[in-house]
C-alpha cells in the first residue's frame, strides 16, 4: 500500500484518537497542576451605639469573577501529587526513617489513601488477570471436546458471566453474601458460627471481590481462547499423535505456542481493565475495606465539593501505572514483531 493511501486510510483514526484520548489526557494533566481559588474576603465594619466592630465575609461576586477570570484554578505545580493524598513523600519519608521493620513500614504506607488503593489493586490485577486467563483456557479446551448437541446450550451457560452487567452482578451477589443471603447463611452454619460475615474481614471482603472478578471476566478468555482453538493446525495435531505426544504434550507443544499471541491479547486488555477496577467495589460497598484508584477518582468527584485537580493527578498517576504495567507485554510483542519481520 502507497504512504499517500495508507495515510488516508488511517486518518479517521488518527483523528478520533486526538480528539477523544489525546486532547482529554492533555486537559486532564493541565488541570492535575492547578487548585481552587482561595475565596475572595471582605472586611467591613459595623458601627452601632455600643462601638464598632469588623465582620469578615466573603465576597461572592469577587470570587465568581475570579474564577471566570481564570477557570482552572490557582498554578499549583507538582505539590498535589506530592499531598497526603496522593504520594505523599514527606509522609513517606518519615515513615521510612522511623522504621522499625519492613512490616512496619509497609504498615505506615497503607494508610496513606493512595498506597492503599495501589495496594488493593495490584493484588487484583496480579491475581485477576492470570487466574482468568487459566480459567478461560480450561473452559475453551473443554467446550471445544464437548459433542456438538451440547456445544451450544455449553457455551451459552459459560457466556452468562459477561452477559450481566458488571454492577449488577456484583449487587446479586453482594445480596447472596449478606448474612441473611443465601452464601452468608450458609457459611455461617458450614463454620457453626453465627456472627460470620464477609463483609466485615478485609481479607474475606478482598477474597469476594477477587473471585467476581475471575467469574466476571473468564467468558472473556474463553471466548477468545475458543476462536483460536478453531484455528489450530490438526495436521500438526495429527503429527504429535503419530510421534507418541499425550494430550498434555500437545497441548503444551503444538496448541498453547499457537495460542500465545491470544495470551498476549487477553493480557493487554485485563491488565488495563483490572488496573482500574471500580465497578465491584462500589456493587459490593467494599470502599471500608478495599479501594481502587478509580474508585479515589470516583470519590474526589462527588459530593458538595469536587477536587477536580486531585481527581486529575490520581487519573495521571493511574495512567502512568496502566503504562508500566503494559510495558513488558508491550516489549516482548515488539520483539516478537521485530523476529518475524526478519
Amino acid at each position: 500500500m502507497a504512504h499517500r493511501t495508507f495515510f488516508w486510510f488511517i486518518l479517521p483514526s488518527l483523528a478520533a484518537m486526538l480528539l477523544f484520548i489525546a486532547l482529554p489526557l492533555v486537559s486532564v494533566a493541565v488541570q492535575s497542576l492547578h487548585i481552587e481559588h482561595e475565596q475572595v474576603l471582605k472586611v467591613t465594619k459595623n458601627c452601632g451605639p455600643f462601638g464598632c466592630k469588623e465582620e469578615t465575609t466573603v465576597d461572592a461576586e469577587a470570587t465568581q469573577s475570579l474564577r471566570a477570570e481564570k477557570p482552572l484554578g490557582r498554578f499549583n505545580g507538582l505539590k498535589t501529587y506530592f499531598d497526603r493524598g496522593h504520594l505523599a513523600t514527606a509522609e513517606v519519608a518519615q515513615a521510612w526513617q522511623a522504621r522499625s521493620s519492613l512490616g512496619g513500614f509497609l504498615s505506615d504506607l497503607y494508610n496513606l489513601p493512595l498506597y492503599k488503593a495501589i495496594g488493593f489493586t495490584l493484588v487484583y490485577t496480579f491475581v485477576v488477570t492470570p487466574l482468568v486467563i487459566l480459567l478461560g483456557l480450561a473452559i475453551a479446551l473443554g467446550v471445544n471436546r464437548v459433542t456438538p448437541i451440547l456445544k451450544g446450550p455449553t457455551i451459552f451457560v459459560s457466556l452468562l458471566p459477561m452477559i450481566v452487567t458488571p454492577l449488577i452482578g456484583s449487587l446479586i451477589l453482594f445480596w447472596m453474601i449478606d448474612a441473611q443471603g443465601i452464601i452468608g447463611k450458609s457459611l455461617q452454619y458450614l463454620f457453626a458460627d453465627p456472627e460470620l460475615s464477609l463483609k466485615a474481614s478485609p481479607a474475606l471482603t478482598w477474597m469476594t471481590l477477587i473471585i467476581y472478578g475471575i467469574w466476571h471476566s473468564a467468558p472473556f478468555a474463553f471466548v477468545v481462547f475458543y476462536a483460536g482453538l478453531q484455528t489450530v493446525n490438526s495436521d500438526s495435531l495429527e503429527a504429535a499423535q503419530i510421534d507418541g505426544a499425550n494430550r498434555w504434550q500437545q497441548l503444551r507443544y503444538v496448541v498453547i505456542p499457537h495460542l500465545m499471541p491470544l495470551v498476549i491479547f487477553i493480557s493487554l486488555i485485563q491488565l488495563m481493565d483490572n488496573f482500574r477496577v471500580f465497578e465491584t467495589i462500589v456493587g459490593f460497598s467494599a470502599q471500608a475495606n478495599a479501594t481502587s484508584l478509580s474508585f479515589i477518582i470516583f470519590n474526589d468527584l462527588r459530593g458538595d465539593v469536587m477536587r477536580f485537580n486531585s481527581a486529575a493527578a490520581t487519573s495521571v498517576l493511574t495512567i502512568l501505572g496502566v503504562t508500566i504495567l503494559l510495558l513488558p507485554v508491550l516489549i516482548r510483542t515488539w520483539r516478537d514483531f521485530k523476529g518475524k519481520a526478519i
